[in-house]
């Protein structure tokens, strides 16, 4: 898996992604900043980017028309770049080494405790 952090997200969520075995990039240091989000999103499906933002919505608009994406894991909601880190180490922490094809991960806190929930998108047909 590698993965593509959001100018949303403080530059040191790179950092952490390296130090726990992930390939990582960030969009200011790739000079993506300022992109628009369906520009991005074509960077982020040519490269097989699972995409690391805060920005639910939009991105989430963009991942579900998608038949299939790399995934995407949202940090919820916008925090100081400590609390992003510790939501993006658990985050971490929740996926391993699996495969996020056509997954959400959202962190969060939930009385103010971390928690990892997960769900296909687009949604699987039952």
């Amino acid at each position: 898996m590698k993965l593509l952090i959001d100018e949303c997200l403080h530059t040191s969520l790179r950092d952490i992604a390296h130090a726990a075995g992930y390939i990582a990039d960030h969009v200011n240091y790739l000079g993506l900043g300022g992109l628009k989000d369906w520009e991005l999103m074509l960077r982020i499906l040519n490269d097989d980017y699972t995409f690391v933002t805060n920005n639910r919505s939009d991105f989430l608009s963009l991942h579900g028309k998608q038949r299939l994406h790399p995934g995407v894991i949202i940090v919820v909601p916008s925090v100081s770049p400590n609390l992003q880190q510790e939501l993006f180490r658990a985050a971490l922490r929740h996926i391993g080494n699996r495969d996020l094809t056509n997954t959400v991960v959202e962190v969060k806190y939930a009385r103010s405790r971390v928690e990892c929930s997960e769900y296909a998108l687009p949604p699987t047909a039952e």
